[in-house]
């Protein structure tokens, strides 16, 4: 494989967000495209692009990397750079943490299906890692939000996935925004091969990097191969609810493919079985409980203020999960108003917690 540098950078765009700022956002999907010179048969909207010179080519693969083939057809992915316990390199002081992984590019607010497919096949390659900003809101001056996935609730979603992705859990490395936002798309390339070292990349089909968002998935390609890194451009995973009306997110760049603006929408309507298919799993809200917020021994009440993600909409949700650490779960009822988040359950009783812990966090799954 080809590698270069000591550690990754890039710009990403939220559709949530003015189209003008120019931000690169990942989706992924369910087929992959490899765009390089390792392989033969260019498709004919590439071979006509000014972006592609004659010796790149591509690559379509199953997400679920199905490995028949007809004579003539072009390995596999995973396949072709299958990974061998003898090619795993020992880290080395002083490089990046991503050096020689494949890092998966987007904007992973939400983890969803999406984010996940990104990682699958980041895993098909090599070590996986997603590469994610942080400090984009002040930046830009956006209004603050809370976040779909608790900070610290990220590490057991991205550990959730190490099934789908060859029992690797991918690793989550963040790089400040303020430290790229003026990047050209060749700049970041740069970045990504010299500071970073990282042998490959994989983004959606959609995804736009760069200062002002001025460099695509064409150029994304052009560029790595330019710096000795393979790109791998996947298509969007699409909704299966976009026949409905659940399909209009209301963003112009909105296609029906799985989005955070989609689990956001969704998760403001409170149709959580909803959110839950656009997840891969169900929504889990994290609260920061002290001892004054437990009125009886088996209710919780939480101001909003003590919530570490977002929640769902106003109303009433049943055959939700309380979850005491790993100590125990128990059925609630969870009752989401304007002020607070009130948890009502029959079998733990809250009393039992450490009251000599200022707080505890506690998490709530909504079914």
């Amino acid at each position: 494989m080809l590698c270069g540098g000591s550690r990754v950078l890039q710009h990403l765009s939220d559709h949530n967000h003015h189209t003008s700022i120019g931000l690169g956002l990942g989706f992924c999907g369910a087929k992959i495209v490899q765009l390089s010179s390792f392989f033969l048969r260019p498709s004919q909207g590439m071979a006509n692009s000014h972006h592609f010179s004659h010796k790149w080519h591509q690559q379509m693969i199953s997400s679920f990397g199905s490995h028949s083939r007809t004579p003539g057809e072009i390995p596999i992915l995973h396949n072709c750079f299958s990974q061998r316990e003898d090619d795993t390199e020992l880290p080395v002081e002083g490089l990046s943490p991503v050096s020689g992984g494949i890092v998966a590019l987007g904007k992973f607010d939400a983890l969803h299906i999406g984010h996940r497919e990104l990682t699958i096949q980041a895993s098909r390659i090599g070590t996986p890692y997603l590469l994610s900003f942080v400090g984009m809101a002040e930046v830009l001056g956006w209004e603050p939000r809370a976040p779909i996935v608790a900070k610290c609730d990220r590490k057991r979603v991205l550990t959730s996935w190490a099934s789908y992705c060859g029992d690797r859990a991918p690793e989550e490395h963040e790089i400040e925004f303020a430290s790229v936002r003026h990047l050209t798309p060749q700049q970041f390339v740069e970045k990504l091969s010299k500071e970073l070292r990282v042998c490959g990349v994989v983004a959606g089909e959609n995804y736009r990097f760069g200062y002002k968002a001025s460099g695509d998935a064409f150029e994304l390609v052009r560029l790595c191969e330019e710096y000795g890194i393979t790109a791998y451009i996947i298509n969007s995973v699409m909704d299966k609810k976009q026949g409905s009306g659940k399909r209009d997110s209301g963003d112009s760049k909105d296609r029906g493919q799985v989005s955070s603006t989609r689990v956001r929408q969704a998760l403001a309507a409170g149709d959580m079985k909803y959110v839950s298919e656009l997840l891969g799993r169900a929504h889990r809200l994290i609260l920061r409980v002290r001892t004054q917020d437990m009125p009886s021994e088996r209710m919780i009440s939480v101001p909003r203020s003590s919530i570490l993600n977002l929640p769902p909409g106003n109303g009433i949700y049943k055959a939700c999960l309380l979850l005491v650490g790993d100590e125990s779960s128990s059925p609630c009822t969870v009752v989401v108003d304007t002020s607070n988040i009130h948890v009502e359950t029959e079998e733990v009783r809250l009393c039992n917690l450490d009251s000599s812990q200022e707080f505890r966090l506690l998490s709530v799954e909504f079914g």
